[in-house]
Formats: structure tokens, C-alpha cells, sequence
């Protein structure tokens, strides 16, 4: 275990400066903002604009790596990063903040690629699962560590700022250091909505309303908690929570998945976190016990459905198309990452700030009502022929090239390699009814 990680030691090292940065950053620009008294609308859109900055890197950083190279682009769009951090903490207007958000956004798709790719190059059969498991705990913990940060410091002045600059320049050196000769060049991937629906309808509108409600609470979640009058300490406990609760909900919500059709796995989630946001928003608790309780309800739910909507689109691909699939179904979280905010910002200026979480919970409903009808329109594929399910990050925290490290896509392309060609096929006397 100890000599396969060493050689990706320092790529791992650089990741969690990144995503320290972004933790941090993500949850000091709403603080700061709601102290400015920006309204909940331009706060929404801070979250817009770094969603569509992230879906275009996804989409544009592979040309650029390719012109530039993995090390000058890695060092370019970090440079970016930490240049961005500062000019917030100088240009303190929300106009500019939106503008330079979407620059964040791009930046950090296309270095979250660049070490994805790297940490691919350097992983062995062996070694990949654990490398795999790792990267995602440490994109994990380096977000909470930023957020966690809040509450040693003044959010109302630049240090916060020039603290975000120097983790991002910190998360340069182990690419810029590195003997290691530059990997293969980025996927690419492509968006197919009609093929994506047509796979698999639940994990389509599943996938879309999830960035919807992941995304309506990523960037507006510490606004309400500063309008609901919570401390900034209290703001990046509430923070926190989630994303702890959803990760540690992840395991045992996948293993009855395994068991049992999927579907019904992602409406009982589903229930469960629009349970939690319906009592947020109708009794706007003030006890702030009570208020983390049942937003680390709302966590553990909400951070569990994705990885699970993936794993039954998957259910139904081809072995050879879950890079493909997976990759597809994230640009379109991506997409609801972008509308999350945008109609979030609007909403709980009109409703108050738990309407925060009448959008999640409405967003929660339709997927649980949705995934109902469906398991009465489609049968399951049985238990024992299913895509074994596997922890994804949740959208956003990383990027279609992470998908090359799951130890899924190496499954996948031996089953294609042993898979013989269509003309070696005994031909049915008869067709074939897909019983799905």
C-alpha cells in the first residue's frame, strides 16, 4: 500500500492545497457578501457563474492542456486561481465577484483535470482502488478544512483573501516540482442528452434535479445561515455537516442498492432530504442544535443520491460506456448546478431565507416521485447483473477525467476486450424482447 502511493505522494499533496483554497473561497465570498449586504439574488448568481465556468473547462481545458502542456497549463490556471482570490479581496463588488467566479470555475476544472489525469498516468491496476479511494477523501476533507477556517479569522477583512492566494500558489509546487514525465492528453467529453435519457430516464432527471438542489445549497446555504442568524462558526459547522453526513451515508445507501432496485433506494433518499427541507422551511427552526440536526439530515440524503443515480445509469450501459455515461451524466449535474443558484437567489428573496430549502425539498420530491413511476414502467436488471456500485464524488468536486481512475473503467475495457465482435454472436432463431 505505502510503495504504491509514494510515487503519487506529491500530485495527492497539491490536491489538497487546491481544494483547501476552494473550500475556503466558495464559503468566504457569501459570508463577506451577506455582511456587504449584497442581495440573495446576485449572491445566487456567484454560484451560476463559477457552475458554467466549471462546465466550459470541462468541455475547453483538454485543448488548452494539449497546446500548453500538462505543467504550464496546470501552473496557468492555478496562477489564475490565486490572482482571482486576491483581486476579490481588493475589488469587494459583487459585479466583479460574479465576473471572476466564472474564471474560478473554469481554473478549477482545468487543474482538477490536469492532476486527475496525472494521478491516472502514475496508478497501477493494483494500486488504483486505493489511490482512487484517497483522492476522493481528500477532495473531501480539503473542503471542509477551508470551510473550517471561517471561524479563526475575520471575514470581514483581506486576510482570509491573501490566505486563499497562498494555498493556491502552495497547490502548485508538487506539479511544477515533479519528475514525472506528463501524462496522455484529456478526454473529451461529449454531452448526449438523447442518448443520456434514453439510457436511463430516472438518473437523467435524477442527475438534473440533484445539481438543481446541490446547487441552489452549495452557494446559498451560508447565506441562509447568516440570515437565520447563525454565527460564522455555526455557518461552517452547518457546512460541514452535510458534506460529512452525505459521505458517511454513501456506504450503507449503496449497499442496499446492490441489493435491492435502485430506484427505490434514490426515492427513499429522496423522501428523506425533502422530509428534512419541508420541516426547515415550514418551522424555520431557531435552536441551532436543532438546526444542524436536521440539515445533516438533509446532507446525508442529498450527498448520497448521486453516486447511486450514476451506478443505475450504469446498470443498463454497455461495460465499455461508463466513462462515456458517467462523464455525460456530470456535465448535466453541471447544468443543474447552474440553475440551482440562479432560481435559488430569487426564491428566498421572495420567500424569506428557508425558502432555501423549499427549493431542495421541492427538487427531492419530483426525484422520488419520478423514480416511483419509472420502477413501475421499467423492470430492474437483476441483482447479480448489475454494475457493482462504487463512491463518486458528488458532481462538481471533480471533473469527467476522474472518472479514468475508477477501478469501473478498467473493468470495463477488459470486458471489451473479451467481449468477441458482433459477427461471433450465435444469431437468435427469433428477436430478442429487451425484458428492461
Amino acid at each position: 500500500m505505502r510503495n504504491n502511493l509514494i510515487p503519487v505522494a506529491a500530485l495527492l499533496l497539491g490536491t489538497l492545497f487546491l481544494f483547501l483554497g476552494n473550500g475556503l473561497h466558495s464559503l468566504l465570498l457569501p459570508v463577506r457578501g451577506t455582511t456587504e449586504g449584497y442581495s440573495t439574488t446576485l449572491l445566487g448568481l456567484l454560484g451560476t457563474s463559477w457552475a458554467s465556468g466549471f462546465v466550459l473547462g470541462c468541455l475547453l481545458a483538454p485543448n488548452i492542456v494539449k497546446r500548453a502542456g500538462h505543467v504550464r497549463a496546470f501552473s496557468g490556471f492555478a496562477s489564475l486561481l490565486a490572482i482571482i482570490a486576491l483581486l476579490t479581496g481588493l475589488l469587494v463588488d459583487p459585479i466583479w465577484w460574479v465576473a471572476l467566479r466564472a474564471v474560478t470555475g473554469f481554473s478549477t476544472a482545468g487543474t482538477s483535470m490536469i492532476i486527475e489525469s496525472w494521478l491516472n498516468e502514475r496508478a497501477t491496476n493494483e494500486s488504483r482502488g486505493a489511490i482512487f479511494s484517497l483522492y476522493i477523501a481528500i477532495t473531501l476533507f480539503g473542503v471542509v478544512g477551508g470551510q473550517l477556517m471561517i471561524p479563526f479569522g475575520d471575514t470581514s477583512a483581506a486576510t482570509f483573501f491573501m490566505i486563499c492566494g497562498i494555498v493556491y500558489c502552495l497547490a502548485m509546487l508538487p506539479t511544477l516540482l515533479s519528475t514525472a514525465a506528463s501524462p496522455q492528453p484529456l478526454k473529451q467529453v461529449r454531452l448526449d442528452l438523447k442518448a443520456l435519457y434514453a439510457n436511463s430516464p430516472v438518473s437523467f432527471l435524477g442527475i438534473l434535479l440533484i445539481g438543481i438542489a446541490n446547487g441552489a445549497f452549495g452557494t446559498l446555504g451560508a447565506v441562509f445561515g447568516r440570515q437565520a442568524g447563525l454565527s460564522d462558526s455555526s455557518v461552517a459547522m452547518m457546512m460541514s455537516v452535510t458534506i460529512f453526513a452525505g459521505a458517511a451515508m454513501q456506504f450503507p445507501a449503496g449497499k442496499l442498492s446492490d441489493a435491492i432496485d435502485r430506484r427505490y433506494v434514490l426515492a427513499g433518499l429522496a423522501g428523506l432530504g425533502a422530509l428534512a427541507g419541508f420541516v426547515i422551511f415550514l418551522f424555520e427552526p431557531s435552536s441551532v442544535v436543532l438546526l444542524l440536526t436536521f440539515t445533516a439530515i438533509y446532507g446525508a440524503a442529498a450527498n448520497a443520491l448521486y453516486p447511486i443515480a450514476v451506478s443505475h445509469a450504469n446498470d443498463f450501459a454497455a461495460p465499455e460506456d461508463f466513462v462515456k455515461v458517467s462523464g455525460g451524466l456530470l456535465l448535466l449535474y453541471g447544468i443543474g448546478t447552474i440553475i440551482g443558484p440562479t432560481i435559488g437567489g430569487p426564491i428566498m428573496t421572495a420567500t424569506g431565507a428557508h425558502g432555501l430549502f423549499m427549493i431542495t425539498a421541492c427538487a427531492h420530491f419530483l426525484i422520488m416521485a419520478y423514480a416511483m413511476f419509472r420502477s413501475r414502467r421499467r423492470a430492474p436488471i437483476p441483482a447479480a447483473e448489475r454494475d457493482a456500485y462504487s463512491t463518486i464524488n458528488p458532481g462538481t468536486l471533480t471533473t469527467p477525467e476522474s472518472l479514468q481512475l475508477s477501478p469501473r473503467a478498467i473493468a470495463a475495457e477488459e470486458t471489451a476486450e473479451v467481449r468477441p465482435a458482433a459477427d461471433e454472436l450465435p444469431q437468435p432463431e427469433a428477436p430478442l424482447v429487451d425484458p428492461r
